[in-house]
């Protein structure tokens, strides 16, 4: 019988072109190599992929969420995310953001593309970005909801549409797809084993709201 099951699954790998083997795998490489806590998300609306498969007909994130096991499963444990991605093989992978796992902050992928051509002018260090088509999503390091709002206080300015995943908030990674479309390293981490290096979050909003400051970008756009 398991090599049964197991020679449906490979035929159905083939079909899908190898993808759940994908999606296990970076699930893994996340959760043990890096110890980034992560859980499937829940599907895009196989009826209409820009819907999510969740209960909420106004989802704003469709596809690209925990929802059934909720975010306080995520986890770095081995069999769990085997299990997980065993039983749901093209689930998105989530990362719950905060704690020992990276933050991050996010903005609209026009303005975000702007910012990252001004930033690598300037020679500022970046670490991984992660891009979705419309929103792209700059990593960094775990930080306190007393730090962020000490760092906003004192701009005189912060645009609206900058996001912020921290303590408690989520992120789909890739190479997920979801209701949005597909996620993608728009810069990838470096290849090896160790968890890639981030920046501080007072160095990238910094960097980010003054390179938008300076390249002009409209407020409709941000």
């Amino acid at each position: 019988m398991r090599e049964i099951l197991g020679r449906r699954r490979r035929l159905l790998s083939r079909r899908n072109g190898g993808r759940p083997e994908m999606m296990l795998s970076a699930a893994l490489a996340f959760a043990t190599e890096w110890q980034w806590p992560v859980l499937p998300g829940v599907a895009p609306d196989p009826q209409g992929r820009a819907r999510c498969a969740c209960p909420d007909p106004e989802c704003t994130v469709p596809g690209a969420h925990p929802f059934d096991p909720g975010l306080l499963a995520a986890t770095t444990d081995e069999r769990m995310v085997r299990w997980w991605w065993t039983n749901r093989p093209s689930a998105p992978v989530v990362l719950a953001t905060g704690g020992k796992a990276p933050c991050a902050v996010s903005l609209p992928a026009l303005a975000a593309s702007r910012a990252l051509d001004a930033l690598d002018r300037r020679g500022m260090r970046l670490g991984p970005v992660i891009a979705s088509p419309t929103r792209w999503a700059l990593l960094v390091k775990p930080y306190s909801m007393e730090q962020l709002g000490e760092l906003l206080y004192a701009k005189d300015f912060v645009p609206g549409s900058l996001r912020f995943h921290g303590e408690g908030g989520y992120l789909a990674l890739p190479p997920s797809e979801t209701g949005q479309g597909a996620i993608r390293w728009e810069r990838a981490p470096l290849p090896g084993s160790a968890s890639p290096w981030v920046p501080d979050v007072e160095a990238v909003v910094d960097a980010v709201v003054d390179a938008l400051t300076r390249t002009g970008v409209s407020a409709p756009e941000l």
